[in-house]
């Protein structure tokens, strides 16, 4: 199932804050593995695919906003690998289509808007059982991937994805946004003792998150799942670097998403990565890092994202 993705190379940063601060810097490019199912999003959706096939399922069903990248992703994996796909999207349906959804229908996904307050009850039992009877059999995927099946896909994004023998123990500190935590629970798990995971949360009051992520592990550890470690790695939430809650912007953090990307020829989605990457860059220059760490940026894809981002963006600035 791997055998279609590119093994997301490790770049450079060649920063003066960060050589001011006595820091290596490095990106994993999992933007790079695919041009649509890149990123976190296909590690958390991996195990979820296998085991919808080993059960015999011919249809998945998630959830999503209207820009969500997971709608997307999921669209394109379920179109790729045979699967039939519904995506359960987030508020009333407005047309034309948004470019994620407009692409998400491309692929062949079915679309179905709840509102609001239904929408919040999708991760429980009475709104499962109403959609299994509705769709008849169908193969449930949390919002983001969030369940154990996606920690165990995101425990190979540090190992699996870096083949070079023993490059994981290059890297003091492991840097990732962060949204439902599957990804930071994930890597906390497959790190080496030593090492440490910092996740910036990009919701508003983003500490909560802190026991969604032990809610997590426990459960993970809790089950049979592999696990290369009985404990996992230090972590730590940086919660400071939201820009005013999820999917919210500024000139400041767009101004930054720009420059980095002409610097160093790295592409930013404003919604996650932008916000990690200014968060790492404010830290160095603070000088929260200790001289000679090495510090692994995980570039978590997303960048379909932008195109949305950018009309919205364009029609607020005209109002």
């Amino acid at each position: 199932m791997s055998s279609i993705f590119f093994p997301p190379p490790i770049q450079k940063i060649n920063s003066e804050i960060a050589h001011s601060a006595g820091v290596d810097l490095y990106v994993l490019r999992l933007d790079l593995m695919h041009p649509w199912v890149n990123g976190n999003k296909w590690f958390k959706l991996k195990y979820n695919l296998l085991e919808a096939k080993q059960k015999n399922f011919t249809t998945l069903l998630t959830f999503g906003g209207a820009y969500s990248n997971h709608i997307y992703a999921t669209a394109a994996a379920g179109n790729l690998f045979g699967f039939r796909t519904i995506g359960v999207i987030r508020g009333e349906e407005r047309l034309p289509l948004n470019p994620t959804l407009s692409f998400a229908v491309k692929q062949g996904m079915q679309l179905v808007y709840l509102n609001r307050d239904m929408y919040r009850q999708r991760n429980t039992s009475a709104l499962e059982e109403y959609l299994q009877q509705h769709f008849d059999e169908v193969f449930i995927i949390p919002e983001g991937g969030s369940n154990l099946n996606g920690v165990r896909g995101c425990m190979e994004i540090i190992g699996d994805a870096m083949p070079t023998a023993g490059y994981a123990y290059a890297f003091d500190h492991i840097c990732v946004a962060c949204g439902t935590a599957t990804t930071l629970a994930g890597i906390a798990l497959s790190l080496y003792k030593g090492q440490r995971a910092i996740a910036f949360p990009v919701l508003k009051n983003g500490a909560f998150l802190a026991q969604e992520i032990e809610s997590l592990l426990t459960n993970y550890l809790a089950s049979d799942l592999p696990t290369p470690s009985n404990y996992p790695a230090s972590w730590e939430l940086m919660c400071d670097y939201h820009f005013g809650g999820y999917a919210k912007v500024n000139d400041e953090l767009l101004m930054f998403s720009q420059q980095f990307t002409e610097e160093h020829g790295v592409p930013l989605d404003y919604v996650y990565t932008a916000k990690m990457f200014y968060g790492v860059m404010d830290l160095l220059k603070q000088g929260f890092f200790g001289k000679g760490d090495s510090l692994l940026l995980v570039h978590t894809g997303g960048l379909q994202g932008n195109v949305g981002m950018e009309e919205r963006l364009q029609r607020f600035s005209k109002i």
